[in-house]
This record gives C-alpha cells, sequence and structure tokens, in this order.
C-alpha cells in the first residue's frame, strides 16, 4: 500500500518509465529516493502539517517529491510549470511553502519568485543548479535511504487554475495516519476499476494536476507501473498502449477528439486489446465524441466527475452511460442537490447549480469569503464546484455548463457547452471556445471562436458552413452568430480551456 511495501518485494519493478526518454525508476529507486528526501525535510526542521511545493515538468522523479512529502506528514503543492512568475509567487507564498523544489529545465521562472517568497527556506533543483537554488541532488545524497521515524500520511493542497481571479488552494484536513492506510480514493478505484500490481496505467496528462497526481499514487500503492507521458500526442498514446500492454489508463475529452481525428490507417496500426479500463474526467465529454470511443474501444470507457475539493465523487460506467447517453454520473460520494439561485432545490430536470452534501468538507486556504461563496444559500452546508446541471428521474447527473459560463441573451439562458460539443466534431475544428459577448439589443449574443485545422480555411465561408452546421443540429438561438479564427486557443495541457481568457478580449473593462 505505499513504495517502500512494493519495494521490499519487487525493488527492480518498474515503477515509472517515461514516454519519451525511457527512463526508468524502480520501485527500490523510488523508495529510496522518496526517503532521502523525507529526512532532508527533517533536517530543514519541518514536521507532520507544514508546507511544501514544487514546480516540474514531468520529470522522472516528480513522484518521488510527491512521496517523500507525502511520508514526511507534510501538505504538498504540485504547481503547474506554465505559470507566469507572478502566479508562481502567490502560490508558493500563499501556500506558507518552507521548501521549494523545482528543475533546471525551470530555472528561468524558479529563480524570478526568489523576492516575493521570504518564506521558503530550502530551494532545491534537479538536473543542475541556479541562483538562490542548491542541487537537488547534492542535498539529497547524504541522507540515509530509510524511512524517517515519525512517518505519516500527508496531503496535496492543490490550487485551482485561477481563471477567475486569483488561485484558490483547497486544503483538507490531514490525517497524519500510517503511511499504509488506505484512502477513499484509493478504495473507490479498486471498486470500480480493479487494478492490481500487473497493471500498467499509462497518464498522458501533467502530473501536478489533481487527477493524475493521485491516480498515478494510488497505482503506485498497488505496485502497479505507470508510463508517463512527457506531453500528450495521440499516437504516441496509442503506441505506448501497444509497446507496454497498458491495462489502465485517464484522459480528457480533447485527448479522445485528438485520437478520433488521426486517419483511420493510423488508429489501426496499434493493437489496444490490453486496454481493460479508460478512465476520464476533468470536463464534459460530448455525446458523440463518447459514442464514438466505445464503438472503437468497446464497452471500457469510464467516466467520473469530482473536483480538486474533493466533497463529492459521481461514476458511470460504459453500460449504464449508454442508457442515459450524457450523464456524468450518479453519486458514489456524498449527495447531489439541484438549486437555484435562492438554494431551493428543484425537481428533476430543472437545470440548477451542482451542490454536495453529505461529503468531505474543505475550505479554501486563507480565504474564508471563497469558502463561503462555495457554499449554498441557506446555510446547509452544501457545497459545489460551480457547475450547472440537471438530475433525471434516476438520480443520474447531467452537467450543462458553468455557472459563469452562462449567456443570459433577451432573457433566456444558453449553455455555451451544446454548441462547443457540437462544433468540435466539425472535420474542420481542431478546437474551439463559445462564449457570450455585449449585445445591444439583446444583452448577449453568442460568439464562437475556432481554431481551425489549418488557418488556410479561415474565413467567411468557413463562418457560414459552420453556423449552418450548428444550426442544423441545435436550435438556433444556441448557435454562435459570429465566428472568430486563432491559431490556438489557450487551452491548459490537462485540456481545460481558459475560456475567460479570450471572453475578456470581447468585453470592455470595468473601470
Amino acid at each position: 500500500m505505499h513504495p517502500g511495501a512494493i519495494a521490499a518485494v519487487s525493488p527492480d519493478k518498474p515503477a515509472v518509465i517515461m514516454a519519451d526518454s525511457g527512463r526508468v525508476v524502480t520501485f527500490r529507486e523510488l523508495d529510496e529516493e522518496s526517503n532521502r528526501l523525507a529526512h532532508l525535510f527533517r533536517a530543514t526542521g519541518l514536521r507532520p502539517g507544514d508546507h511544501m511545493a514544487f514546480m516540474l515538468e514531468n520529470h522522472p522523479l516528480f513522484l518521488a517529491v510527491a512521496w517523500a512529502a507525502h511520508r514526511s506528514g507534510l501538505y504538498y503543492t504540485a504547481i503547474s510549470s506554465r505559470l507566469t512568475p507572478d502566479e508562481l509567487a502567490y502560490i508558493v507564498d500563499n501556500c506558507g511553502a518552507r521548501v521549494f523544489v523545482s528543475s533546471a529545465k525551470l530555472a528561468e521562472v524558479a529563480t524570478s519568485i526568489t523576492a516575493a517568497t521570504p518564506k521558503v527556506e530550502l530551494r532545491l533543483m534537479l538536473d543542475g543548479v541556479a541562483p538562490g537554488f542548491a542541487s537537488y541532488e547534492e542535498a539529497v545524497a547524504s541522507q540515509p535511504a530509510t524511512p524517517v521515524e515519525d512517518e505519516c500520511q500527508g496531503m496535496d493542497m492543490l490550487y485551482s487554475s485561477g481563471t477567475t481571479g486569483r488561485p484558490k488552494g483547497v486544503k483538507p484536513t490531514l490525517s497524519k495516519a500510517p503511511l499504509d492506510t488506505p484512502g477513499a480514493l484509493l478504495q473507490l478505484i479498486q471498486f470500480l476499476f480493479a487494478p492490481s500490481a500487473d497493471s500498467v496505467y499509462l497518464s498522458p496528462a501533467p502530473l501536478y494536476h489533481a487527477a493524475p497526481l493521485r491516480y498515478c499514487m494510488s497505482f503506485q500503492r498497488l505496485g502497479a507501473t505507470l508510463v508517463v507521458m512527457e506531453r500528450f500526442d495521440p499516437e504516441q498514446a496509442l503506441a505506448l498502449i501497444d509497446k507496454y500492454g497498458v491495462t489502465h489508463s485517464q484522459w480528457v475529452p480533447t485527448m479522445f477528439i485528438k485520437m478520433l481525428k488521426l486517419p483511420e490507417a493510423t488508429r489501426a496500426r496499434y493493437d489496444l486489446s490490453s486496454l481493460r479500463c479508460a478512465i476520464h474526467a476533468s470536463a464534459p465529454c460530448p455525446i458523440p465524441v463518447k459514442e464514438r470511443m466505445i464503438e472503437w474501444w468497446g464497452p471500457i470507457v469510464h467516466e467520473y466527475y469530482a473536483g480538486t475539493e474533493g466533497n463529492g465523487f459521481l461514476y458511470v460506467g460504459p453500460d449504464d452511460w449508454l442508457k442515459h447517453r450524457g450523464t456524468v454520473g450518479r453519486p458514489l460520494l456524498g449527495v447531489v442537490h439541484i438549486c437555484d439561485e435562492d438554494g431551493n432545490e428543484l425537481p428533476p430536470r430543472e437545470h440548477g447549480t451542482v451542490y454536495f452534501s453529505d461529503g468531505p468538507r474543505f475550505v479554501y486556504h486563507g480565504d474564508e469569503e471563497k469558502t463561503r461563496s462555495a457554499q449554498d444559500p441557506l446555510g446547509r452546508g452544501w457545497t459545489t464546484l460551480g457547475d450547472i446541471g440537471y438530475l433525471d428521474e434516476e438520480g443520474f447527473l447531467y452537467l450543462t455548463d458553468r455557472r459563469s459560463y452562462m449567456i443570459i441573451s433577451g432573457g433566456v439562458n444558453i449553455y455555451p457547452q451544446e454548441a462547443e460539443n457540437v462544433l468540435s466534431m466539425h472535420p474542420k475544428v481542431a478546437d474551439v471556445a463559445v462564449f457570450g459577448v455585449p449585445d445591444e439589443e439583446m444583452g448577449e449574443q453568442v460568439k464562437a471562436v475556432v481554431q481551425p485545422s489549418s488557418m488556410d480555411l479561415a474565413g467567411p465561408g468557413l463562418e457560414a458552413e459552420l453556423i449552418g452546421y450548428c444550426r442544423s443540429r441545435l436550435a438556433p438561438y444556441k448557435c454562435p452568430k459570429s465566428v472568430d479564427f486563432r491559431e490556438e486557443l489557450p487551452r491548459h495541457p490537462t485540456g481545460k480551456l481558459y475560456k475567460r481568457l479570450l471572453r475578456d478580449e470581447y468585453w470592455p473593462a470595468v473601470p
């Protein structure tokens, strides 16, 4: 139930295989590396309940750093490697990190925050050194490879992406339980996906994101081997499944779309028969995309809905999804309520804000106002991730959109996700965002911003084609009135679209 236990019986088994370089980290190396860093934390004065942070690319030792903090009983914050210096400095300072770990590849932004993060006592750099940073390799080399005496479980404290203001740190309650204590997520994974020590788990997304980090660590607890992609490439992902006999994997819908748009001959080139569970989350999946994935991969596509906050967990397997197409599942953790703006519960099929009750509690670190804003207006302790949706008569949840992205045009609520789902499947569309822009008469009108498959296609002809394509599948009022074209949309490597950045370009600044 942790790397040390696996290393004791299978020391040379690969814990991590890096997709591009082929570098292997064995369970012995993972255990010893995390133990040495844990001892360094103690030598620096960190004790259970203290905090460290790290910003790394998908590095071979990423999970060793995470395990070191976890087995030291620390709060640990994995930070996006794509942040600006101001964003990075805010998170490192806000979380109260006393140790900060980065890499030579990210040295430019890592070194830029030293003055703005005075609480940091020790700065370590992998693969090189930089001003203000000690060599990670030299610092841990003299430390013992055995566990620290007061070993206990820590917890991640991850931050939202900050697309609507400053990022929010989700602070869970620290259990300080023995390291081999299984958590709720591990038990859900075992129950739903039946992994074992023989499993091979493909992780195509950045490891600093909540789902990849937590699932990778959970699979390592069971002795599974991870295949970690340095960056996502649709054909390489298929090749890795074939090469390593991948049994489990986790995706986001944009990855499905990119794989589906590969030529048929390319998709047919790889043997995917080893794959038993393809898990997806992070964003709602367009119904046609999921239908085509199940047709291609078989009934092995599993979906869940949850957030970094951990306040609930919904799940739907392939059989139930085919009977309730479009659902994100029914709750396995927590109870779902759909409420209007005043907090009143709504009956089935009526759209409202999705709240969870009877699940784990959370707070946003150091921000009581943000914590209160995620709670229901009637003070029942229910919490929301900010999504809009509805329940059907059997209790299956369907997500409509983010509350903050709903368009109100002429007093009518429009959910841009519907148009995005349609346009994403057009063969000339590589990526798309739909949102509201100012309209003097209607208040807002629907706008689409499209990344075409080739910028040579961009122009009035494709604009008319896409609007007509959407109108042939949705009510006209839900469809864009105009389309703009971009070479690339601002999308996080995890698949999350920074729609706020696009939307703000079309709205006048508020004085």
